[in-house]
């Protein structure tokens, strides 16, 4: 695997196994000079348009790209396992989402064009037409999270490559091997290296000069809000960026609902990845008349849950990423508890980095469970009599992304979904759904801008309008009777 650099005399990082703590490789560590040295030659190949590769040549790239990652269907999704510790059948999901991602922003790139714009609709704008054209805006710095090692990567680089943008991606320091995988199959689907470098490296003094150099067009970054706010305030005059966060997701169960039916819809957004997911469902608000039943039902179904080695097939939830997560995680529970909150299962540690799978009826609304995100097993269970107090506290914190709503009644969907604070509200599934072609986007401290890959191809260019004057153009009116 490659990024910029020669392996001498640079710090080696070692990649561990989120399940065992076994050391799964060895990458080195980029230095201040290689990321001088990416940010040179990506900035000096955009400056040349003779150099700027062609529409058809990044299509071929993208295309090719998803075939060899078809190829290594099984290669990918065991690197991302032993990483990333995301469950092997979940992983096999991501990474045939990854794939899809690639052809996403191929099949975006044979439709995002310019547009015509009207001329001649007054007098000083006879005699002309006007289009746009789609430009790259630059380089594109992407920095990315851990919880999805590829098809993060995926969502922010394949966009650049369709757009014409060289780019710079800094995976998570905890699971760089998907990246640099990625990175590689792009060079063999024909790539040329100085259009696009992975940089790996711990130092978040070097990842804030990467992003923040004046040479840097775009800006993706993925992961907590306190960083990524942070990056934007001191970003370059004149770079644009695309922030995603997270939240502590709302769901609003109603009194009509089917408690059974809406565990089994549930579950898998609220332990997902074993919550690491940024709209993984955290907080529901349930109906006074079924809360206790439906916390009960769900307790007793997450306590069922597959732990284990996320290796193994069968495994349902798997560890968290490092030791300190699991530790801050049950921190956050025992203070609930300790609350009031009543805990219906889990609630301990499993191993140095496996938390129990999580469900607290009730807790406190000032604990941290119930005002930050987890990004744990854990949810929260909190009933309520009237809708205005359930949408008071589900809008009640400074973030908001996706939420959820369960009802069997359709006009009370509506009015709920309008009520909520939300970017995205699903009625009857749960908050975590995404299809990676749908607007992705995170609202007030949650992010800014909107992600999927047809939205972030149109952030990474411009439009160049283009106004053609001429005496030939001549409207209807201007043209004499023969």
């Amino acid at each position: 695997m490659t990024s910029i650099g020669s392996d001498t005399d640079r710090r080696p990082l070692t990649v561990f196994n989120p399940f065992d703590l076994s050391p799964v490789d060895t990458v080195p560590e980029n230095t201040p000079e290689d990321v001088e040295a990416a940010l040179a030659s990506a900035h000096a190949l955009f400056r040349d348009r003779d150099a700027w590769l062609p529409e058809y040549r990044r299509l071929a790239v993208l295309e090719r790209t998803a075939t060899l990652m078809e190829e290594r269907f099984d290669q990918l999704s065991k690197i991302a396992v032993r990483e990333g510790g995301k469950p092997m059948t979940d992983t096999r999901a991501e990474i045939a989402r990854a794939i899809d991602t690639v052809k996403g922003a191929a099949a975006a790139l044979r439709t995002d064009a310019g547009k015509a714009i009207p001329m001649g609709l007054t007098p000083a704008t006879d005699n002309r037409m006007a289009f746009t054209r789609r430009e790259p805006i630059g380089v594109v710095v992407a920095v990315s999270a851990f919880n999805h090692p590829l098809n993060l990567i995926v969502h922010q680089v394949s966009p650049a490559v369709a757009a014409g943008c060289p780019f710079i991606v800094k995976p998570a320091p905890d699971t760089p091997l998907s990246c640099l995988t990625f990175v590689d199959i792009l060079y063999e689907a024909g790539l040329p290296k100085d259009w696009g470098r992975a940089i790996v490296t711990s130092d978040n003094a070097l990842s804030e000069k990467l992003a923040t150099d004046p040479r840097v067009g775009f800006f993706t970054f993925i992961g907590s809000s306190r960083v990524g706010w942070s990056l934007r305030s001191k970003l370059a005059p004149g770079a644009r960026c695309a922030l995603e966060h997270g939240g502590a997701a709302p769901v609003i169960v109603t009194g009509d609902s089917d408690v059974y039916e809406v565990r089994e819809a549930i579950l898998k957004g609220c332990f997902y990845h074993a919550g690491q997911v940024c709209v993984s469902v955290q907080r529901i608000f349930a109906h006074t008349r079924i809360a206790t039943r439906f916390a009960t039902q769900l307790a007793m179904k997450a306590a069922g849950l597959k732990i284990g080695d996320p290796m193994d097939l069968e495994t349902e939830v798997g560890p968290l990423i490092r030791p300190a997560e699991v530790d801050r995680v049950h921190e956050w529970v025992t203070e609930a508890i300790n609350g009031g909150g009543q805990l219906l299962t889990g609630g301990e540690k499993l191993s140095d980095t496996i938390y129990a799978p999580t469900v607290i009826f009730n807790a406190p609304a000032s604990c941290r469970l119930m005002t930050e995100e987890v990004f744990g097993p854990v949810v929260c269970v909190d009933p309520w009599f009237k809708l205005e107090d359930a949408l008071d506290r589900a809008n009640s914190l400074p973030t908001a992304f996706q939420a959820a709503v369960f009802t069997r009644d359709v006009e009370r969907a509506i009015e709920i979904g309008d009520r909520l604070d939300a970017s995205a509200v699903m009625v009857n599934d749960h908050t975590a759904f995404r299809a990676d072609w749908m607007p992705f986007a995170g609202l007030r401290q949650s992010g800014l801008g909107t992600g999927g890959v047809p939205y972030t191809l149109h952030d990474m260019t411009i439009d160049k309008m283009i106004v053609l004057r001429t005496d030939s153009l001549v409207t209807p009116t201007d043209i004499e009777p023969e």
